[in-house]
């Protein structure tokens, strides 16, 4: 019964998790897609989103650390630069090559390409040990990705460029979230809370991005009239206010990321979202870029689904298992001490008679 409840309390705060996350990661994909058809300045926008994302973090944990009456964790230099530059230089470049992809590609493009993360995901998690290699799970990843792929066969219009950046993004992506689970989980860090790791994280990754951004966004943007040589204020306005939104998006997406990594796993998150995948493409085939589902692509859906339930079943599962394996261990763990202390109440009985024993001895010489 424990095992069972440890089992449905594991699998409904996963499920949180990753409610959580997908409420954000699907509204900020059509978001920036919109911001950037509009402003096609990347790297730029990604920038006013890191230091965005900065000065709420520092908000949030001036208020929380007044509400709680101690100090927020700060890193000293050496576990920083050891830690977290890794991890920002790999964050800036997967949303900045992300971002960039998109001014070239549709949505559903994008995210066909971006899938094959899953695999980057699998074989950094196996290199660094974070995963154990095992046929099922190699054949849950390739199931995954056929399916995507069978979703998306003939449903987007191909763009090299765009392509090769968002495949560029996709290996970035598999080692940032393996490189952060390892870096998030250490218990010497103290960085559970996502608020602590985006604080951190954003100072690496502006200064990762700001000489790309200047060399590719600088000009075009330096003579838009959309931004620096705008005439209309109103219109200067909208514009900071689309950009905040877009930024306070992408902080609640990487507070999301970050607790479904720390709780779970880099496999788990990019697993996850191929539900949000599909949701995704479901939406920009059919409702914004007009096109219809055919036999093929509603299969695809239906094996990325299957995909999903058995990488789903499989982690509940080893979930039992392990919470079985602690349970006995713990069991035979308290038989020894039951038995270690038996032993030592002898061993007192025993020393016990012999003082008495002793004792008698002596009176009968007396």
């Amino acid at each position: 019964w424990n095992n069972r409840m440890s089992v449905v309390l594991y699998g409904l705060k996963t499920g949180g998790l990753i409610i959580f996350y997908y409420c954000f990661s699907i509204g900020l994909t059509f978001y920036n897609k919109k911001i950037l058809t509009d402003y096609p300045f990347p790297l730029s926008i990604t920038l006013t989103h890191l230091l965005i994302k900065f000065l709420i973090a520092w908000f949030v944990r001036r208020v929380t650390s007044c509400f709680r009456k101690r100090p927020s964790v700060l890193l000293k230099w050496k576990p920083y630069i050891k830690n977290i530059t890794p991890m920002g230089i790999l964050s800036s470049l997967d949303i900045g090559l992300s971002n960039w992809s998109l001014v070239f590609i549709t949505v559903s493009l994008y995210t066909m390409s971006k899938s094959t993360a899953l695999i980057f995901i699998l074989i950094f998690a196996i290199i660094f040990k974070l995963e154990q290699p095992r046929v099922s799970q190699v054949g849950v990843v390739i199931l995954i990705v056929t399916g995507l792929v069978m979703f998306t066969f003939e449903s987007t219009s191909f763009e090299l460029e765009g392509f090769l950046l968002v495949m560029a993004a996709s290996l970035v992506t598999g080692l940032r979230w393996t490189v952060a689970q390892m870096t998030i989980q250490k218990a010497d860090l103290h960085l559970s809370n996502p608020v602590d790791t985006i604080y951190h994280l954003q100072p690496v990754m502006l200064l990762t991005l700001l000489p790309l951004a200047f060399f590719i966004d600088g000009v075009h943007m330096g003579s838009s009239r959309q931004i620096f040589l705008a005439t209309d204020a109103h219109k200067v306005i909208w514009t900071a206010l689309y950009l905040f939104a877009a930024a306070l998006l992408a902080f609640m997406l990487g507070v999301s990321e970050y607790l479904l990594v720390y709780h779970t796993s880099g496999l788990t998150l990019s697993i996850s979202g191929v539900v949000k995948e599909i949701i995704i493409l479901t939406i920009s085939t059919t409702a914004i870029e007009e096109n219809n589902l055919s036999p093929l692509n509603t299969a695809g859906m239906v094996v990325c689904i299957l995909g999903v339930v058995l990488h789903t079943t499989m982690k509940a599962h080893r979930a039992r298992v392990e919470s079985a394996k602690e349970e006995i261990s713990r069991s035979q763990e308290d038989q020894k001490k039951l038995i270690s202390s038996g032993d030592d109440r002898l061993q007192e009985e025993d020393e016990e008679s012999e003082s008495d024993n002793s004792i008698v001895l002596y009176e009968t010489k007396l």
